[in-house]
Parts: C-alpha cells; structure tokens; sequence
C-alpha cells in the first residue's frame, strides 16, 4: 500500500465538503440527509460495498484486498448537536438550533479522504471498512450499529477512531493505551407523592424533602480524581419540583443526575450506590420512584496492541506522537467496538492550543488537520494490514 499524499485539488474538495456539511448538521438518530451526502461522495471512489442504513443511519464502505488479512475499521461520526452557532462563519449552520459544534464534519471529511487514497492504492490484503457511525452525541449508535443483524459480516479485528482535541498543538497526535475516555450514563430520577393545599400540606406527601436530600447525597457518591482507576463523579444536572404555583404542595419532582466514571466495572458500582441511595429516600418519605438511564456511553478502553500499531504508524509518517499522561472525563461513543472484540485505540489529534473548545457556540473544526490525518490513518491501514509503505 502507498502512503498516498493528496492533492491540492482533492484536499480543496474535501475542504469544500465539510464546509457543506458543517452547513446542514442532523442531530443524533436523525441523519439522513447527512448520510445521503456521504453515499454520493463515496459512490465514485469505488469501494467494493456501500452498506446503508446500518444501526440506523450508518454507513460502511468496504475495500477488499485480493488475499485474505485482517479487517481493520476506520470510524467517523455523523452527527451534530443541538446547540446555536454562533461563529459568524461564511458557511455556518443554515438550520436553527443545531450546529457541528464537536468536529463530527470533519471527521467525515477525513475519512472520505482516506477512501480516495484506497479508490487510488487499493488493499493487497485483508480489508479495510470505512464506518460513518450514527448517534455518536448520545451514546446509542455504536451499539446500535453492533446490533445491526450484518455485523456479524462486518465485525472487525482492528477499530481506530480520532477526535480533534482543543487545547493541544494544531496537529499534534495524542495517544494512550488503557482508560481513555470516561463511562457516563444520565439518571433520571422521577419522585412522586401526593398534592395538598399550600395551606395544608400535611395533607399531601411532596417529594421536595427527599429530593433535598438527593441534592446533597448524589454529589456526595463520587471519588477520587480523573489520574485514579477508581474515580467516579455524579453531577447533578436538572431539578423540579411541581408546578410554578404558590397555592398548590408539590405532588411529583424530577431529578437528572450525569453519573462518570473511569470503567465500566466502576460504573455498576456507582450505579449500584446512586439507585440504593434514592431507594432509601423514597421509601423512607413513601414515595412512589420510577428510575430511567439516557445517554449511555461505556468507558473507552484502549487496547495496547492497537495502540502501539498507531504510534509506529505515527512515528513512520512523520508525527511525533505523545503520551497522554491521563483518560479525559468526558465520553465518547467507541469503547463498545473494544468490547465487542476489535483491537480499538481511539487517537486525539490536537486543534490548536488557543481553538475554541468542544461544544463551545463558536467552535469550528480546522480545516487543516484533514490531510495530515488522512496520511496518519493511511499509515495506521499499512501496519494493521501488514504492508510495506512506500
């Protein structure tokens, strides 16, 4: 395989690309238009098999090499969020409340880049799938597309992923195997009891002193800092209490709790403490308790193996890599190709040190890490499946 460079024309429309995409971001579940777009780039690059439509959304261009080897995936996201831009971008969102505020666009843009180097230098061996994976931003899509009934002919023996990284040198390459990214889920917590007079309460049951409670036990429930493999933090996110009213003793209330933590093995443990602790609540005020989880990410583990393959693709290619002395709290939708069997490393490749941050109103994805990281990936395809650069 040749460790293709691109040209300035192909990286012109790739840029030209994510700046269209950037204009019409689609939230989690709801990118249908973006997945179209991303068909008819795909279409004349001449992957072996367009899958449509996996685990709702997604997509996969699949390049088979003529000898057997490994399969090795290359995911990308397609989702935005919904947040108002507010960068003032020539090609900023064109729909109202939504925004590629996170870089998803040019994460897309990165791997179709990718898939023009293989429309030019296909795979000898083995085969390489091109993933643009739905409902990222929620947590859901990985595992959707996992239990899509074609993975199985699909599932990978290695999974690489990158985030761009603010705050980090425009360019630089992070990596780190073991914990990298945090386990979250949001708890909601409904309470509900019985309405009285604000003249009588007695005669109503308000969930307000449980819920007082909670507020302070919740928080109470994490430990330790991001360096430890015991850390866990729950943040309390939403609280409400009845009506807007001042005739009326509350009769339900609502509590919605972000509980992280550094594995996934620390995170039944966390959720184990938080559903005992409203439990005792509850049922010590005699209210009735319905508990639901949103936004489910497991923690992402990075495997050795994988990791070890990036950094001496990195190394060949020109990057000098660093080491990241720590996981980052925040989630992020890909541990689950880990553990579902792949070799997975996800890689940080950083932004700039002054660039807005993730999910900030005026954030935008540079343009400039497109190329770099289309050869990063390029070489990383050339380790996993065994092939001489040149």
């Amino acid at each position: 395989m040749i460790l293709d460079q691109l040209s300035a024309d192909s990286i012109a429309e790739l840029v030209a690309l994510r700046h269209v995409l950037h204009q019409h971001p689609d939230l989690s579940g709801h990118e249908a238009a973006t997945a179209a777009r991303i068909v008819q780039a795909l279409q004349p690059l001449g992957p072996d098999q367009i899958w449509q439509n996996v685990g709702g959304h997604g997509v996969v261009a699949e390049y088979r090499g003529a000898a057997a080897g490994p399969s090795v995936l290359l995911r990308c996201e397609l989702d935005g969020l919904p947040i108002t831009e507010l960068g003032g971008l020539a090609y900023t969102s064109t729909i109202p409340g939504q925004g590629h505020l996170c870089g998803h666009d040019g994460h897309m843009a990165t791997i179709l880049g990718v898939a023009r180097c293989l429309h030019q230098r296909r795979p000898t061996r083995g085969r390489v799938l091109l993933l643009f994976q739905p409902a990222e931003e929620t947590g859901s899509g990985a595992k959707a597309v996992i239990d899509d009934p074609r993975w199985p002919q699909l599932r990978p023996d290695y999974a690489f992923a990158y985030h761009n990284l603010p705050g980090h040198p425009l360019g630089q390459v992070l990596l780190r195997a073991g914990p990298t990214n945090c386990a979250s889920q949001g708890m909601k917590l409904q309470l509900h009891g019985k309405s009285a007079h604000a003249a009588q309460p007695q005669h109503g049951l308000s969930p307000g002193p449980a819920m007082a409670q909670l507020m302070q036990i919740l928080p109470g429930l994490g430990q330790g800092t991001i360096d430890d493999a015991g850390f866990a933090l729950a943040t309390l996110t939403h609280a409400a209490l009845g009506a807007p009213s001042f005739g009326v003793a509350p009769a339900d209330g609502e509590l919605r709790v972000t509980l992280r933590a550094m594995t996934n093995q620390r995170m039944q443990a966390l959720q184990a403490a938080a559903e005992r602790a409203v439990a005792d609540q509850a049922g010590a005020q005699g209210l009735k308790l319905q508990i639901s989880y949103h936004d489910v990410f497991a923690a992402v583990h990075n495997c050795p193996k994988a990791t070890a393959l990036a950094q001496a693709a990195a190394v060949g290619c020109g990057f000098a890599p660093q080491h990241m002395p720590q996981a980052l709290p925040f989630s992020e939708d890909f541990g689950r190709f880990g553990d579902d069997g792949a070799r997975a490393a996800l890689l940080y490749v950083g932004a700039g040190q002054d660039h807005p941050q993730l999910h900030n109103p005026d954030y935008d994805f540079p343009d400039a890490l497109i190329a770099p990281v289309v050869r990063l990936f390029m070489a990383i395809l050339a380790q996993a499946l065994g092939q001489p650069l040149s």
